[in-house]
């Protein structure tokens, strides 16, 4: 053991410093995307921990890339392949739990290691919701997740997850690591001590200011508002959403972060519309953003095929959900990846073992999706879920039966509170689904490309229209999305012998043509360009390029040299 490594385990414990291949899997491969060679893992169990590992790796400069729940879809918190310039080191912090209360839950304070799912509990008792709810909380995704790359979310009124106020680490200028407290609460100058109090939560009411900067993107009700701006909502190259941990994408070791919660909508009602007009659906959107009082709480889109493709693919996490709840999801989550795991120990086993399980316990089930849910589909092509307060659903229930009749085709019912839940549910499946159809028929085709796209907010041809070159590589294309904000999720399986990659970077000209922007929410990681906005964001948090290098398809060098050129010390 070299003295690096023991470094580590003086400070972490033996077990927490994971160096053989069959126990650095799991980290060093993405959810859905990137691998790469690690020296190490190290699972830190307190902050301070956290601090000392990483202010050693800086020492010994290594390449530190920050790991939470390791849920994103485009591979920002694993490696990328082996051509770094020095050994990495993930830092997974998945044993750094803790949320707390501030202000009767009005806020909270979030460790590194702590889950939506988690939060979502510990403030329903306190009648409060956070960012996020059903989605990326139903994996287990993390908080400090969702914030280090501005995810977005189905909900209308809340805009991508943003905050100004963090308490985080940062590679400075002279390469060493210095601590910054940007809470709003004073905790003190000695940083172990300040990691200390953040971790047990003990704040003296008087050391908490009340307006050290925003919680969360409090302008996106205008913005989403605004249906004739020729730019989309949200999308995760948005300068005016970076800011220090907000956006930071792994270029700071980020210890903990302060955020609003919302008060929680109770008693919501669920209108499921369906039309063979895409143009229906887009006199509605900008009906329901500028004709009310109040914004829906989330309105989502599903095409008929993506519907017919959750259905098949996606009943077994619908019926999870519906018989048990959300809580226990995480955890059949983290037992598929388990069993996922299983084939690259044992090569005798298929790929995809989880989701094969899954799919064949899904045959004996029947489909949850209610009867005139079924019969909207087979009338309809175009499908939008729209979740609203009681005050709305009042005022809504009347516009629908004056003015859908002359928007266009369509019928639109209010759901029973089964069916409304279902739908939802159903719309949640359909994100899994195309994974799920590409583990299943992974013989039979190329691959799996998913593309989250921000279209412009006054774009009336939405609706994603592929040239024959494109369109003849595709098995499947499924569209599904959060129809409100103008975000889409367009997920496509294509052809065996056809290489997803590049069928994407096809597609790319195109959106660009149409104004759209990507990622809209899942953040550029390794397989998008990050833009110059962006990566000027990055060289001003990392200066010499040590945190999660290669982020946006930036350069693995130190100092951001060039590839191929001699970075220096």
């Amino acid at each position: 053991m070299d003295d690096f490594i023991s470094g580590l385990v003086q400070i972490v414990g033996q077990q927490h410093v994971l160096t053989h291949a069959s126990q650095t899997f799991r980290y060093q491969k993405g959810f859905r995307f990137g691998d790469g060679p690690v020296e190490a893992v190290v699972v830190p169990g307190s902050l301070v921990e956290l601090w000392r590992v990483a202010r050693l790796c800086v020492q010994q400069k290594r390449i530190l890339i920050m790991q939470a729940a390791n849920t994103g879809l485009t591979g920002g918190s694993t490696p990328d392949g082996d051509h770094y310039d020095n050994p990495v080191i993930i830092i997974s912090t998945r044993r750094l739990k803790g949320i707390h209360i501030l202000g009767q839950g009005k806020q909270v304070v979030c460790l590194p290691g702590s889950t939506l799912n988690e939060l979502e509990k510990r403030l329903k008792p306190l009648g409060r919701d956070p960012h996020s709810v059903i989605g990326s909380s139903c994996i287990g995704a993390s908080v400090l997740g969702g914030i280090s790359n501005n995810s977005g979310g189905a909900l209308v009124q809340r805009g991508p997850a943003f905050t100004e106020m963090a308490l985080y680490g940062r590679v400075n200028e002279a390469g060493e690591l210095e601590l910054v407290n940007h809470l709003g609460i004073d905790l003190g100058q000695d940083p172990e001590n300040i990691l200390r109090t953040v971790e047990t939560g003990v704040f003296k009411g008087d050391d908490v200011s009340w307006s050290a900067g925003r919680g969360h993107d409090d302008d996106y009700i205008n913005r989403v508002k605004d249906v004739e701006a020729d730019t989309p909502a949200r999308f995760n190259a948005d300068p005016d959403r970076l800011y220090e941990a907000s956006g930071c994408a792994g270029k700071l070791v980020v210890f903990a972060v302060r955020l609003d919660t919302f008060p929680k909508e109770n008693n919501s009602h669920v209108f499921y519309l369906g039309t063979n007009d895409k143009m229906v659906l887009e006199k509605v959107r900008r009906a329901l953003l500028t004709e009310f009082d109040e914004l829906p709480v989330c309105g989502e889109y599903m095409h008929r095929d993506a519907f017919d493709i959750a259905d098949q693919y996606g009943r077994d996490t619908v019926a999870m959900i519906r018989l048990l709840g959300t809580d226990h999801l995480p955890f059949f989550f983290g037992v598929k990846a388990w069993l996922d795991l299983l084939p690259h120990r044992f090569k005798w086993m298929p790929a995809s073992l989880g989701d094969r399980i899954l799919q064949f316990v899904s045959r004996f089930l029947p489909s949850q999706v209610p009867a005139r849910l079924r019969a909207c589909r087979d009338r309809y092509e175009h499908h939008l879920i729209i979740q609203t307060s009681d005050f709305l659903a009042e005022k809504l229930s009347s516009w629908f039966s004056k003015t859908l009749p002359h928007l266009g085709e369509g019928g639109v019912f209010e759901c029973t509170p089964k069916e409304g839940k279902l739908a939802l549910l159903h719309r949640f499946a359909a994100a899994g689904a195309a994974g799920r159809y590409n583990a299943i028929h992974r013989d039979e085709t190329g691959g799996l490309l998913a593309l989250d796209v921000g279209l412009r907010r006054n774009d009336w041809d939405w609706f994603e229209k592929l040239p024959s070159e494109i369109e003849e590589k595709l098995v499947l294309k499924l569209y599904y999305g959060h129809f409100l904000c103008h975000v889409l999720h367009q997920d496509y399986v294509v052809k065996k012998g056809v290489d997803p990659m590049e069928v994407e970077h096809a597609m790319w000209p195109l959106l660009d043509r149409r104004g759209a922007r990507y990622p809209a929410e899942h953040n550029v990681g390794h397989l998008y360009n990050a833009p110059e906005t962006m990566v000027d964001h990055y060289k001003k948090l990392d200066p010499c390029n040590c945190m999660n290098p290669g982020i946006g398809n930036t350069t693995k060098r130190r100092n951001w040299a060039a590839e191929g050129v001699s970075a220096g010390s």
